[in-house]
């Protein structure tokens, strides 16, 4: 009876070690089989969320770059001082009020060079890009305009009247503009005389083209491959001997923002008038269908 006793609770034992070691084996390979699944999500996890960082930057970078098809607002300035009623004299404060706005609100100022490039040759400039020109030359580009420019450390381009240069009175010197090129403005080409394009032959075009091309080129020691036509006027004969002279993109006085559908010999500017209010210049920066019919407001 005793011997029949132990056999059974030797085989209880055996049942009872048994079932407890199946127990823990299974335990064991439940938390094999948890471990390995959570090292495998954590590892797709963390593969997602590179990815999706990754992703995010390429997406955020895209959103930040204009695309070469896009519009740029390239503002179309004259001189900068204190002569009233007169939409082609910009206030000295309303001047600085606009490029504050500028750089408070994000804008970056690009150089001829940049938006050449752009148009061009598809390289990318920031969403929020302008580029600001000044026409004819005036000294007060250099005493008004230049120091609030490098004040928010602003680009910008002169385009000069070139036998004005160091011989009247209210234009700029030669040594005003070398050392403007020196701080960011680059100086292109507004023809020698002020000519009037379109009303020239061909022959006479090409002269004057060169001409105003070579002085620049030779003062301050540089290549000029733009120029914008006074009074905006120009004729089919004006792009062939803007081609021929060796000048590279050409703007216009049209009022919109330009594109490289315009044509890169004729791209428009936006026009900023002494008459225009803020709330002008923040729509003509900001919004490509800003109404041109409001000239001065």
């Amino acid at each position: 009876m005793a011997k029949t006793i132990k056999k059974k609770l030797k085989f209880l034992v055996i049942i009872i070690v048994g079932i407890i070691g199946w127990l823990g084996i299974g335990h064991y390979n439940k938390e094999l089989k948890i471990e390995s699944y959570n090292e495998e999500f954590y590892a797709l996890k963390s593969t997602c969320s590179v990815f999706k960082s990754e992703s995010n930057n390429e997406i955020s970078k895209k959103l930040s770059l204009k695309d070469n098809n896009e519009s740029v607002p390239i503002l179309m300035y004259h001189s900068i001082g204190t002569v009233k009623l007169n939409p082609y004299v910009v206030s000295t404060d309303k001047f600085n009020m606009d490029m504050k706005y500028l750089k408070d609100n994000g804008f970056t100022t690009v150089s001829t060079d940049e938006l050449y490039n752009f148009m061009v040759k598809n390289k990318p400039i920031p969403k929020k890009s302008v580029l600001i020109t000044f026409d004819d030359g005036y000294e007060d580009n250099y005493t008004n305009a230049f120091p609030i420019l490098k004040k928010y450390n602003f680009k910008a381009t002169i385009f000069v009247i070139t036998d004005s240069v160091d011989k009247c009175k209210k234009s700029l010197s030669s040594e005003q503009l070398k050392e403007m090129q020196n701080n960011g403005i680059d100086i292109e080409s507004h023809t020698n005389l002020h000519d009037k394009l379109g009303t020239l032959t061909y022959a006479t075009q090409l002269k004057t083209l060169k001409a105003s091309k070579e002085y620049i080129e030779k003062t301050l020691n540089k290549t000029v491959r733009y120029i914008s036509y006074p009074f905006g006027n120009y004729n089919l004969d004006t792009l062939k001997a803007v081609n021929a002279a060796g000048y590279e993109m050409a703007f216009t006085t049209n009022g919109r923002w330009a594109n490289k559908s315009n044509g890169i010999l004729n791209l428009n500017r936006v026009f900023i008038s002494g008459f225009h209010h803020s709330n002008s210049f923040q729509t003509r920066v900001n919004h490509s269908w800003y109404l041109f019919k409001y000239f001065y407001l």
